[in-house]
């Protein structure tokens, strides 16, 4: 019997180190050492302001209209994502994480995507919690992606189709990179 051994991608291990800073250990256990995600990392996360200002913006606090400038996708694009004629290049699942950690995660994965010349991600942000209410992440991250920090990466954003997740995910186009 031979055991196969599997190598995390850049997203699941960045998405493993998150969720493992937050886990506390067992009583009478010490805490094990988790190395930093990496100065790539570090360094796009603390260019982007904080989520807080961004977080204020899905929880309805006034701003000019210029700041939330959203760009749908046009219905050929969403219509070819959604039945699979267009490639969805990328996929990060923010399941489960803080705005803080979610944000992080986000602008790091996009910066990444948009560096390799990937032009269409898709975004799980979850649909809520099941009493009904909406959920934080899924109100948060279109007006994230309409913020200054994301506006240079990010071209266009809309729901994705009900196979990719309905309304608890969002197709987002990226911007091409400059040559």
């Amino acid at each position: 019997m031979t055991r196969r051994i599997d190598r995390l991608s850049e997203n699941d291990r960045v998405l493993w180190n998150l969720v493992a800073r937050t886990a506390k250990p067992l009583k009478g256990r010490t805490a094990v050492e988790i190395p930093n995600l990496g100065p790539e990392i570090d360094d796009t996360a603390k260019s982007a302001p904080p989520p807080a200002q961004a977080a204020g913006a899905a929880a309805g606090v006034a701003k000019p209209k210029a700041q939330h400038v959203s760009h749908a996708l046009d219905e050929p694009t969403l219509e070819k994502l959604s039945k699979g004629r267009l490639p969805i290049e990328g996929r990060v699942d923010l399941h489960g994480l803080t705005q803080d950690q979610a944000y992080s995660l986000l602008f790091s994965f996009l910066h990444r995507a948009h560096a390799g010349g990937i032009r269409y991600v898709l975004v799980i942000t979850g649909k809520g919690s099941s009493s009904g209410g909406d959920g934080v992440l899924r109100r948060a991250v279109p007006a994230w992606l309409s913020t200054p920090a994301f506006r240079p990466l990010v071209s266009s954003h809309d729901h994705a189709a009900r196979n990719h997740g309905g309304s608890g995910a969002l197709y987002v186009r990226l911007r091409r990179p400059r040559q």
